[in-house]
């Protein structure tokens, strides 16, 4: 190529990039640089400083992300289990990898939310928060403020990796993004089967074999093998001492009524904290508690109940009394139980075989053919925010510092620390979690410290997903010792074909205006549901004569309002 065209290559190649740039500055998705209202140019179109910017950043990918050392301060939280976030291990790579100092604006675990919101209250908050533990409500009132900048822009322009998650996770992108239309935070995704498929039931295979009965798949059947499970003496003791079912609402997924509740119309409650009773169908929002499937299902828990097949303190009793049920010598005593984890019940380990004699039961079948099981999957708070404090270079710096940690890299020495540490990489025939051959394996130790300094642990943005997880050697027996992830993959792998669509999304937005009243009336109604639940499952109240007096009641709730709130919030996904 001779000089005039290589003059006029360079020119147009020149031009072509000022294109591109001023193109990027009509973004739509809002302007990542600068609060509300601020007409200051984006990251990646300093017209002041071209040049200077161009020179202080490498391309896309690559490390360092920056070319001369630049300083963050993050606010995370202190765990105790780690011993300095200044020396630690992977503090140290993030900053050789990155050649970016962490200043940390560290506070104890359990004061971050009071430390987060004062903080924030006040102004006296750093350039960027990694571990902040963020409501969608705190999410959109300090976007809105201002306070917390849209990271579209950002996300577009300099973190593929996010880009792809958000891409390829269809629960993501709904999850984060608030109604206008910004994302102001970003998660720490950690996905599992036994996590999305909370609402479990474990029943006493041993039990079933030892009577001769097969496992029940009808709402009609479970009833005859809680009855067996009473009259024939199952555990062979020569009493009545068996319990049938119970659970406890201290535990992850331990209601007994959401479980079976399921097979007559769609039940979300998982815990004390959770619940919105709605469901969805043909894109309109309604409550479930109101309906004659409800109805049906309380008849039916009711009936358990009063033939002495529900636990009675099993809606009043802690997780530790459930330790005391599945525990107790000599005789096992628990036909079934409603949680997430049979740990909770009996340690999953050798030293207590009796773990091994349950399996979870898939969704019952009801009697109007309905059959499906809960998937909770999706993002419920965010962990990292970039503030108005951060210049221009900062965000730029800080997103691409949060899509390294995006990386399988970045994960794996986050939460294990050096290779050859407490990992290595698997050897040929050695299978993860899914059965083929595994990427990494554990290495044993002797004694497990109570203090670390190599890794992280999971605090901040991260991705850990389903075939992440899977790539972990693990025995494959899933009732070996060591064993009980695989086993619970494999169990809650059980309730995926049943999966419903009516499921009130737990992940949505609502609308800033709306959060208040939308809080208060979730308490009001839940409650509501909940105590007169009991009353008709118990008997203290009558299905047949007090029904109508109970949907009545919904009439001074604003019940009309949850829903139009709900149903606002899910058409703005």
């Amino acid at each position: 190529m001779n000089g005039v065209h290589r003059r006029i290559a360079y020119v147009t190649a020149f031009l072509l990039f000022c294109t591109f740039i001023l193109g990027a500055c009509s973004s739509k998705s809002g302007n990542p640089s600068a609060p509300a209202g601020s007409s200051s140019p984006s990251p990646q179109a300093s017209a002041s400083e071209p040049s200077a910017q161009d020179e202080l950043f490498t391309p896309v990918g690559t490390y360092p992300i920056v070319t001369k050392p630049m300083t963050l301060k993050m606010f995370a939280p202190q765990y105790a289990s780690i011993e300095n976030m200044d020396t630690n291990t992977y503090t140290k790579y993030v900053e050789e990898k990155t050649n970016i100092n962490i200043e940390w604006d560290l506070v104890p675990d359990n004061a971050l939310n009071d430390r987060k919101q004062l903080m924030l209250a006040s102004g006296d908050y750093p350039e960027v928060i990694l571990h902040g533990n963020l409501t969608k409500d705190e999410q959109m009132k300090y976007g809105k403020q201002g306070v917390f900048l849209p990271l579209n822009d950002l996300i577009e322009q300099y973190a593929p990796n996010i880009k792809k998650a958000i891409e390829d996770l269809p629960y993501l992108k709904g999850s984060i993004t608030a109604p206008d239309g910004n994302i102001y935070a970003l998660p720490q995704i950690n996905e599992c089967y036994h996590c999305n498929y909370a609402m479990k039931l474990w029943i006493n295979k041993a039990w079933l074999d030892q009577l001769g009965l097969q496992m029940p798949t009808t709402t009609d059947e479970f009833y005859e093998v809680l009855k067996a499970f009473k009259e024939r003496d199952p555990n062979n003791n020569g009493k009545k001492d068996e319990i049938p079912l119970t659970g406890s609402d201290e535990m992850w997924a331990g209601n007994i009524a959401a479980f079976l509740m399921n097979a007559f119309i769609t039940d979300d409650y998982v815990d004390k904290d959770s619940g919105s009773f709605l469901f969805v169908r043909d894109g309109k929002v309604d409550l479930a508690a109101n309906k004659e499937e409800w109805k049906q299902g309380l008849q039916y828990l009711n009936k358990l109940y009063k033939e002495g097949l529900i636990d009675p303190a099993a809606f009043t009793q802690n997780a530790d009394a459930i330790q005391q049920v599945g525990n107790r010598e000599p005789d096992n005593i628990l036909g079934a139980i409603t949680t997430a984890l049979i740990s909770y019940a009996i340690s999953p380990d050798d030293k207590h075989p009796r773990h091994k004699d349950y399996v979870t039961l898939p969704p019952l079948k009801g009697p109007n053919g309905l059959q499906q099981s809960l998937n909770f999957a999706g993002v419920s708070r965010s962990q990292f925010a970039l503030t108005n404090k951060a210049t221009q270079e900062q965000q730029i710096a800080a997103i691409r510092l949060v899509d390294f940690l995006f990386t399988e890299e970045a994960i794996v020495l986050q939460e294990h620390g050096p290779e050859g540490n407490s990992w290595r990489k698997a050897e040929e025939g050695e299978l993860g979690m899914d059965g083929k051959q595994a990427k990494y394996a554990f290495i044993p130790k002797a004694a497990e410290k109570t203090t670390h300094n190599d890794g992280w642990e999971q605090i901040g943005p991260s991705l850990r997903t389903y075939p992440y997880r899977d790539s972990w050697m693990a025995p494959q027996d899933p009732l070996a010792e060591g064993a009980y992830e695989v086993r619970l993959k494999r169990e809650s792998e059980k309730y995926e074909p049943y999966a419903t669509d009516e499921l009130y999304p737990s992940s949505v937005f609502i609308a800033l205006e709306d959060t208040e009243i939308a809080a208060q009336l979730r308490t009001t109604i839940r409650d509501y549901i909940k105590s007169n639940m009991a009353q008709f499952i118990t008997g203290s109240k009558d299905i047949d004569k007090d029904w109508d007096a109970y949907v009545k009641g919904f009439d001074g709730l604003q019940i009309e309002k949850y829903i139009e709130i709900h149903q606002n919030a899910i058409a703005v996904r």
